[in-house]
């Protein structure tokens, strides 16, 4: 079962209500468990990656990868080619396994997400699905 609580780590936490909210969508899914989720959506032919997390005590198990090909199945097939998603520039956890998954940097949001120490671009990526 997926649970909506938040997790420690990088990013803003998303409250119960928006999860709700964005799963009353017939164009967004979840994989995952309550260890390790992902969060989709899938318009036409492109699916975004709105958010993946990892319970702090489950990182570094393969948990977020799992999650991350999960979500490329099923959006897959709902018919996706391409996925994409947007990470903040100083997640290098996320970056690494972005990366490692075979996602590249398409361009930048200059500035987009606000931190303590002032703001952050926001850097977006995307994948081709395999057939």
């Amino acid at each position: 079962m997926l649970h909506a609580r938040a997790f420690a780590g990088q990013g803003r936490a998303w409250a119960a209500r928006e999860f709700a909210t964005l799963l009353e969508s017939p164009h967004v899914f979840a994989e995952g468990d309550a260890r390790a989720f992902a969060l989709g959506r899938v318009a036409a032919d492109e699916a975004e990656l709105l958010t993946l997390a990892t319970d702090p005590v489950h990182r570094r198990t393969g948990l977020g990868r799992a999650v991350l090909a999960a979500f490329e199945r099923s959006a897959h097939q709902r018919g996706a080619t391409l996925a994409f998603l947007e990470v903040a520039e100083n997640n290098r956890a996320a970056l690494a396994l972005y990366t490692a998954t075979g996602f590249a940097e398409t361009s930048r949001r200059p500035g987009y997400y606000a931190t303590g120490a002032g703001r952050i671009d926001a850097v977006l990526m995307q994948k081709p699905l395999p057939a």
